[in-house]
């Protein structure tokens, strides 16, 4: 019987690689051992920006409501409390959303707030 020279295992292996690595530069597309460590660090990139992209996000919606609440003469937090007092149960996102493309309703969004939440 003749020996196994690992063949058509080693280039399967090596052809796996080589489609993960497609468009890397410096190398990392055509040689196999750059190739393996540039998939191995995106790949850990990968994992820590999903997790990442959902604090950016919050932190572009609490930007945006930030601007929106001060040009309506409120402060963010202050807009925060009330909407909680008043039991509002619109999101971030959501009011984030309302007040980048329609300011109008964001300002009648603030406004029933003010009215509805309990002074200090």
């Amino acid at each position: 019987m003749p020996r196994a020279k690992r063949g058509f295992k080693r280039r399967r292996r090596i052809n796996k690689l080589l489609k993960k690595s497609k468009g890397f530069v410096m190398g990392g597309h055509s040689q196999v051992r750059r190739g393996a460590e540039q998939i191995d660090r995106a790949f850990i990139y990968a994992y820590r920006d999903r997790r990442v992209k959902k604090r950016d996000f919050r932190a572009l919606w609490i930007s945006r409501l930030s601007a929106a609440t001060n040009d309506n003469d409120i402060s963010y937090s202050r807009f925060i409390g009330c909407l909680k007092k008043a039991a509002v149960k619109l999101d971030r996102k959501v009011l984030a959303d309302i007040a980048h493309f329609d300011p109008t309703a964001f300002a009648a969004i603030v406004d029933q707030v003010r009215s509805l939440a309990p002074a200090n």
